[in-house]
């Protein structure tokens, strides 16, 4: 077992070693064995796929809809269309991460709460609770997690 409170602060970079797949309306949005994850205190993983193993003509732009992190930098938010179905701000990247975190550049991470389906390897994960964090939570990983409701001040 992994608990999130044994992740560091600054979050970490490391490889993810099972197979990712994103599911949206029936089809196969994003397929990788090369995503990485980022490890970050009180937060399940966040998974990031390499942008040549995501189907970008599936993705747009939310235009204009931006966040900051204080380590990884200005995150961009991607609206998903697949098989009929929309995911609005399904996904998000760093066009210019922050020191530290170049290797997030051309990758994407996809909100597990807000597509139809994401797995590690056959293990269909669970999203984070709340509305802004994207974390996977699967099998492996051990809480409290920050996002649920009355844990925004942690």
């Amino acid at each position: 077992m992994e608990s999130v409170w044994d992740y560091p602060r600054p979050p970490r970079v490391e490889p993810e070693g099972r197979r990712v797949r994103v599911e949206l309306g029936g089809e196969t949005v994003a397929d990788s064995t090369r995503a990485l994850r980022v490890l970050e205190t009180a937060s399940p993983p966040t998974v990031y796929v390499p942008r040549s193993d995501v189907r970008e003509e599936l993705l747009s732009p939310a235009e204009g809809d931006r966040t900051h992190c204080e380590w990884k930098g200005h995150a961009h938010y991607l609206h998903a269309e697949a098989g009929g179905a929309r995911a609005e701000r399904a996904a998000w990247h760093y066009p210019e991460p922050r020191p530290g975190f170049e290797a997030l550049k051309d990758h994407i991470a996809f909100y597990a709460g807000r597509v139809d389906a994401c797995y590690l390897d056959e293990e269909r994960v669970v999203p984070q609770g709340g509305e802004f964090y994207g974390g996977w939570v699967s099998a492996e990983i051990e809480g409290p997690y920050k996002g649920e409701p009355g844990s925004e001040g942690w």
